[in-house]
């Protein structure tokens, strides 16, 4: 069991969730101010995309990542800032001919991926491990491995700690390799993504799978989705784990009810405390992950 957890907060994700609760999240202002909020109630870290103020779809706008981050820095309230990285990686093919990008592919590389990692240069940057089939139409996400090792080559030429996020258990093989080419800073920070399809299924079994194939000394999180995500957070709190709850990966809070993010960390926050555990402060967090500004 680990009794001292960090905690992280997935603000808004990119996720077509908009109509779906009016506490999501869409401006600049919304998503920090929430990001803010969640700090208080107790996340060590924020998990953070950015959407189209127009239109609520995930952006990659550098601009949007920016005001973000400036407005979290320029608040009172400390907290570990994790991008998200994963933006440009999607590919449909075109039904009219198979061969061809179709509507809903946004496929760009490495460095033009990390483009606001570079500017904002957050703690934490996430890293998806490989490929999937995502969801149930033609979408496809591409990280190839070519992708994959630019962008730990930059991430750690720049000081920012991915977190590997982990979708199967191939993905994991692969981060290792990573490693054993020198491309990520000890210790590897993986977040067991479980849940979305078709990935791994969210369950105890899987997640011990998962957490077992991974390299010794390594810190590692998980989450679990829908009515799932207060279940898996507990899971991953007995199997020596941290946990990551958000309106990324749930909207409920409990049946029918709908949470705000702060909402959600507090009653993670609970669940934890009441396992003998504590939730750690994000110097605590800097200092364990040994994250850019950690305590010497």
């Amino acid at each position: 069991m680990n009794h001292e957890v960090i905690l992280t907060c997935a603000v808004t994700g990119a996720g077509d969730t908009v109509g779906k609760s009016r506490h999501v999240p869409v401006t600049p202002e919304q998503i920090a101010t929430q990001a803010i909020e969640a700090a208080k109630a107790g996340a060590a870290c924020v998990h953070i995309h950015v959407r189209d103020p127009d239109t609520g779809k995930g952006s990659r706008d550098p601009a949007l990542f920016r005001e973000v981050v400036d407005r979290v820095r320029n608040s009172a309230t400390d907290v570990i800032i994790n991008l998200t990285a994963g933006m440009g990686g999607d590919w449909a093919p075109s039904e009219t001919d198979w061969a061809m990008p179709g509507p809903g592919t946004d496929m760009i590389g490495p460095d033009e991926r990390l483009t606001h990692i570079r500017d904002c240069l957050p703690e934490i940057c996430s890293l998806d491990c490989g490929t999937l089939n995502f969801g149930n139409d033609h979408t496809i996400y591409i990280s190839t491995p070519p992708i994959l090792r630019r962008m730990a080559a930059l991430t750690l030429e720049w000081g920012v700690k991915p977190e590997l996020e982990v979708f199967e258990l191939g993905h994991i093989r692969f981060a290792k390799a990573m490693m054993a080419d020198g491309l990520l800073a000890d210790p590897p920070m993986f977040q067991l993504c479980l849940g979305i399809p078709w990935g791994a299924d969210q369950t105890v079994e899987i997640m011990a799978a998962m957490k077992a194939q991974l390299p010794t000394g390594a810190s590692w999180a998980s989450f679990g989705i829908s009515r799932m995500q207060m279940p898996m957070a507990a899971a991953a709190v007995a199997l020596g784990g941290n946990v990551r709850v958000g309106l990324e990966d749930n909207l409920f809070l409990d049946r029918g009810v709908l949470a705000t993010n702060a909402q959600l960390v507090e009653r993670a926050r609970e669940i934890i405390e009441r396992m003998g555990a504590r939730v750690l402060t994000p110097q605590e967090a800097r200092n364990k992950l040994r994250l850019r500004g950690a305590d010497t």
